[in-house]
Protein backbone atom coordinates (compact mmCIF):
# COMPACT_ATOMS: atom_id res chain seq x y z
CA UNK A 1 0.00 0.00 0.00
CA UNK A 2 1.30 3.44 -0.84
CA UNK A 3 2.03 5.63 1.84
CA UNK A 4 0.01 8.58 2.79
CA UNK A 5 1.60 11.54 3.99
CA UNK A 6 0.13 14.09 6.02
CA UNK A 7 -1.20 17.54 4.13
CA UNK A 8 -2.88 21.03 4.95
CA UNK A 9 -6.45 20.59 4.34
CA UNK A 10 -7.31 21.31 7.63
CA UNK A 11 -4.93 24.19 7.85
CA UNK A 12 -5.72 25.43 4.50
CA UNK A 13 -9.79 25.51 5.46
CA UNK A 14 -9.10 27.61 8.52
CA UNK A 15 -6.34 30.19 6.23
CA UNK A 16 -9.08 30.54 3.93
CA UNK A 17 -11.71 31.89 6.93
CA UNK A 18 -9.26 34.29 8.04
CA UNK A 19 -7.74 32.11 10.61
CA UNK A 20 -3.75 32.33 10.40
CA UNK A 21 -2.35 31.44 13.66
CA UNK A 22 -3.40 27.98 13.86
CA UNK A 23 -1.55 25.41 16.31
CA UNK A 24 -1.16 22.28 15.82
CA UNK A 25 -0.57 19.69 18.88
CA UNK A 26 0.58 16.25 19.46
CA UNK A 27 1.98 14.10 22.57
CA UNK A 28 5.07 11.73 23.01
CA UNK A 29 6.08 9.56 25.79
CA UNK A 30 2.53 8.68 27.17
CA UNK A 31 3.20 4.98 27.50
CA UNK A 32 6.49 5.11 29.20
CA UNK A 33 7.50 4.28 32.23
CA UNK A 34 10.29 6.78 32.87
CA UNK A 35 10.43 10.40 32.12
CA UNK A 36 8.04 13.49 31.63
CA UNK A 37 4.99 13.28 28.95
CA UNK A 38 5.58 15.63 25.95
CA UNK A 39 3.65 17.76 24.20
CA UNK A 40 4.75 19.60 20.93
CA UNK A 41 3.04 22.72 19.29
CA UNK A 42 3.84 24.66 16.20
CA UNK A 43 1.98 27.65 14.28
CA UNK A 44 3.07 26.95 10.69
CA UNK A 45 2.95 29.66 8.10
CA UNK A 46 0.09 30.28 5.35
CA UNK A 47 2.47 29.13 2.67
CA UNK A 48 1.67 25.54 1.30
CA UNK A 49 4.33 25.94 -1.34
CA UNK A 50 7.21 26.56 1.07
CA UNK A 51 5.59 23.92 3.66
CA UNK A 52 5.26 21.03 1.00
CA UNK A 53 9.37 21.91 0.08
CA UNK A 54 10.65 22.69 3.11
CA UNK A 55 9.26 19.78 5.50
CA UNK A 56 8.56 16.59 2.78
CA UNK A 57 8.76 13.35 4.49
CA UNK A 58 6.88 14.77 7.76
CA UNK A 59 5.12 12.16 9.37
CA UNK A 60 3.89 10.30 12.51
CA UNK A 61 7.20 10.73 14.67
CA UNK A 62 6.69 6.89 15.20
CA UNK A 63 7.15 6.06 11.67
CA UNK A 64 10.77 7.93 11.17
CA UNK A 65 13.86 6.97 11.49
CA UNK A 66 15.42 8.89 14.31
CA UNK A 67 17.89 10.56 11.99
CA UNK A 68 14.92 11.71 9.88
CA UNK A 69 13.56 13.00 12.81
CA UNK A 70 16.08 15.22 13.55
CA UNK A 71 16.88 16.61 10.55
CA UNK A 72 12.78 17.27 10.55
CA UNK A 73 13.05 18.95 13.56
CA UNK A 74 15.40 21.49 12.47
CA UNK A 75 13.80 22.18 9.53
CA UNK A 76 10.10 22.56 11.16
CA UNK A 77 11.59 25.33 13.83
CA UNK A 78 13.45 27.06 11.30
CA UNK A 79 10.33 27.43 8.80
CA UNK A 80 7.25 27.71 11.85
CA UNK A 81 6.08 30.71 12.87
CA UNK A 82 6.22 29.92 16.92
CA UNK A 83 7.01 26.39 17.94
CA UNK A 84 6.89 24.98 21.46
CA UNK A 85 7.39 21.79 23.74
CA UNK A 86 6.22 21.58 27.13
CA UNK A 87 6.55 18.69 29.51
CA UNK A 88 4.78 17.15 32.75
CA UNK A 89 7.03 15.00 34.90
CA UNK A 90 6.61 11.53 36.35
CA UNK A 91 5.10 12.71 39.85
CA UNK A 92 2.41 14.67 38.18
CA UNK A 93 1.44 11.60 35.87
CA UNK A 94 1.16 9.56 39.35
CA UNK A 95 -1.16 12.45 40.78
CA UNK A 96 -3.24 13.32 37.88
CA UNK A 97 -2.87 10.19 35.96
CA UNK A 98 -1.73 10.52 32.11
CA UNK A 99 -4.59 12.34 30.38
CA UNK A 100 -4.51 15.17 32.64
CA UNK A 101 -0.80 15.08 32.95
CA UNK A 102 -0.34 15.59 28.90
CA UNK A 103 -3.18 18.51 28.94
CA UNK A 104 -0.70 20.25 31.40
CA UNK A 105 2.36 19.74 29.35
CA UNK A 106 0.44 20.79 26.21
CA UNK A 107 -1.07 24.31 27.98
CA UNK A 108 2.82 24.45 29.24
CA UNK A 109 3.56 24.37 25.79
CA UNK A 110 1.08 26.65 24.39
CA UNK A 111 2.42 29.67 26.84
CA UNK A 112 5.58 29.44 25.67
CA UNK A 113 4.30 30.97 22.25
CA UNK A 114 5.21 34.57 21.42
CA UNK A 115 1.58 34.43 19.01
CA UNK A 116 -1.05 33.73 20.14
CA UNK A 117 -3.10 30.43 18.39
CA UNK A 118 -6.30 31.48 16.77
CA UNK A 119 -7.26 27.35 16.56
CA UNK A 120 -5.98 24.33 17.70
CA UNK A 121 -5.86 20.98 15.64
CA UNK A 122 -4.72 18.25 18.02
CA UNK A 123 -4.34 14.09 18.23
CA UNK A 124 -7.72 12.82 19.60
CA UNK A 125 -6.09 12.07 22.93
CA UNK A 126 -5.15 15.62 23.60
CA UNK A 127 -8.51 17.50 23.63
CA UNK A 128 -7.79 20.69 25.63
CA UNK A 129 -11.73 21.73 27.31
CA UNK A 130 -10.37 23.84 29.24
CA UNK A 131 -9.26 26.04 26.62
CA UNK A 132 -11.96 28.63 25.70
CA UNK A 133 -10.32 28.36 21.99
CA UNK A 134 -11.78 26.64 19.06
CA UNK A 135 -10.49 23.10 18.61
CA UNK A 136 -10.71 20.09 16.19
CA UNK A 137 -9.37 16.63 17.57
CA UNK A 138 -8.21 14.31 15.13
CA UNK A 139 -8.10 10.71 14.99
CA UNK A 140 -4.83 9.52 13.80
CA UNK A 141 -3.92 13.58 13.72
CA UNK A 142 -0.21 12.82 13.15
CA UNK A 143 -0.92 10.65 9.85
CA UNK A 144 -3.77 13.46 8.59
CA UNK A 145 -2.91 16.80 9.36
CA UNK A 146 1.24 18.39 8.56
CA UNK A 147 0.63 20.50 11.29
CA UNK A 148 0.09 17.80 14.15
CA UNK A 149 2.51 15.76 12.40
CA UNK A 150 5.37 18.31 12.92
CA UNK A 151 4.05 18.39 16.46
CA UNK A 152 4.31 14.68 16.85
CA UNK A 153 7.98 15.45 15.70
CA UNK A 154 8.86 18.46 17.94
CA UNK A 155 7.92 16.50 21.12
CA UNK A 156 9.34 13.11 20.30
CA UNK A 157 12.83 14.61 19.46
CA UNK A 158 12.88 17.30 22.50
CA UNK A 159 11.78 15.00 24.87
CA UNK A 160 14.42 11.99 23.63
CA UNK A 161 16.71 14.72 23.64
CA UNK A 162 15.75 14.79 27.56
CA UNK A 163 15.80 11.48 28.77
CA UNK A 164 19.47 11.27 27.16
CA UNK A 165 20.50 13.88 30.36
CA UNK A 166 18.39 11.87 32.07
CA UNK A 167 20.46 8.75 31.27
CA UNK A 168 23.16 10.37 32.59
CA UNK A 169 21.78 10.88 35.96
CA UNK A 170 20.18 7.35 36.13
CA UNK A 171 22.74 4.87 34.18
CA UNK A 172 21.44 2.03 35.55
CA UNK A 173 18.34 1.98 33.22
CA UNK A 174 19.79 2.21 29.69
CA UNK A 175 17.32 5.27 29.50
CA UNK A 176 19.52 6.79 26.12
CA UNK A 177 18.67 3.62 24.32
CA UNK A 178 14.72 3.17 25.71
CA UNK A 179 14.34 6.33 26.14
CA UNK A 180 11.83 5.56 29.30
CA UNK A 181 9.85 3.04 27.40
CA UNK A 182 9.75 -0.76 29.17
CA UNK A 183 12.23 -2.14 26.92
CA UNK A 184 12.73 -5.91 28.34
CA UNK A 185 15.85 -5.04 29.25
CA UNK A 186 14.34 -1.74 31.25
CA UNK A 187 12.19 -3.88 32.87
CA UNK A 188 14.78 -6.09 33.45
CA UNK A 189 17.03 -3.03 35.45
CA UNK A 190 13.79 -2.27 37.54
CA UNK A 191 13.44 -5.18 38.84
CA UNK A 192 17.29 -5.31 39.72
CA UNK A 193 17.33 -1.96 41.02
CA UNK A 194 13.94 -0.83 41.87
CA UNK A 195 12.63 2.45 40.16
CA UNK A 196 14.30 6.02 40.48
CA UNK A 197 12.71 9.13 41.03
CA UNK A 198 12.03 9.53 37.45
CA UNK A 199 10.03 6.40 36.94
CA UNK A 200 5.66 6.19 37.31
CA UNK A 201 4.90 4.12 40.69
CA UNK A 202 1.43 4.19 39.29
CA UNK A 203 2.10 2.22 35.81
CA UNK A 204 2.39 -1.55 36.01
CA UNK A 205 5.84 -3.00 35.69
CA UNK A 206 5.62 -6.68 34.73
Amino acid sequence: MKRVDPDLAFEIELWQSGLKHIAGLDEAGRGALAGPVAVGAVILPDDPTLLFSTLSGARDSKQMTPLARERLAIRIKDVALDWSVGFAGADEIDLQGIVRAARLAAIRALRQFTLTPQYLLTDFRLELPQLEISQTSLVKGDARCLSVACASILAKTERDALLRELDARHPKYGLGKNKGYGTQAHRSALKRFGSSSIHRKTFHIK
